[in-house]
């Protein structure tokens, strides 16, 4: 019996991205940190409200921000101003600014009742982890974005990390202050992390003479 030689038929799986956006998480607009702010204060989550806002001024991946302790933004009975944790990645430290906006959220969140005898400033379910895992941030991140309309697929963790240093970037031009706010070791890290591509170093040109 004569029996062809024809290639193995195998079903082809679908694309693990398929539908979905893949590739750098876009940062958040004002008018997007804005909206999911007004939000959370209306709803009066005070939690999410004070996570929210010291992920855009700290800038931290979110590995660092989960794994901060109230010892880290609070001393002397108030929110610091400044402050400085190690960062996870490269195990240097990193500063970064507590707007006004932000300190009085997490005053906030401190007063509130859930947060006594906690040492870390985002604690876990009772009798669970000590803190929020990455992946409970993640989940919440997507819920901030969704309820403002956003397509939750675009957006992520990074997004929270890349959203002030977007605008300082849009606004400056200074790619320096950028590094260090991110504590990036390299300079190529830091124009990946923002895209900076030709026509942005154009821009900026274009805008001094000489």
């Amino acid at each position: 019996m004569y029996i062809s030689n024809l290639p193995t038929i195998r079903h082809k799986k679908p694309a693990w991205n398929k539908g979905r956006i893949v590739g750098q998480k876009r940062p958040l607009k004002p008018k997007h940190v804005w909206a999911i702010r007004v939000r959370l204060e209306i709803a009066e989550n005070h939690r999410d409200l004070a996570l929210f806002n010291t992920a855009i001024d700290s800038k931290l991946r979110g590995c660092d921000l989960v794994v901060l302790k109230v010892a880290d933004v609070y001393a002397a009975g108030q929110v610091k101003e400044r402050t400085s944790v190690l960062q996870s990645k490269t195990q240097k430290p990193v500063r970064f600014e507590l707007t006004d906006g932000t300190r009085t959220s997490l005053e906030q969140w401190l007063d509130d009742p859930m947060m006594v005898g906690h040492e870390y400033l985002w604690p876990g379910r009772f009798h669970g982890p000590l803190h929020i895992s990455t992946r409970q941030y993640a989940r919440l991140v997507q819920e901030w974005v969704s309820s403002i309309g956003l397509e939750p697929s675009a957006y992520g963790t990074h997004s929270m990390r890349r959203t002030k240093v977007a605008q300082i970037y849009k606004k400056t031009g200074n790619l320096r202050a950028v590094q260090l706010l991110l504590g990036h070791t390299k300079m190529d890290s830091t124009v990946r992390y923002l895209g900076v591509e030709l026509e942005d170093a154009l821009e900026i040109s274009e805008g001094v003479e000489i």
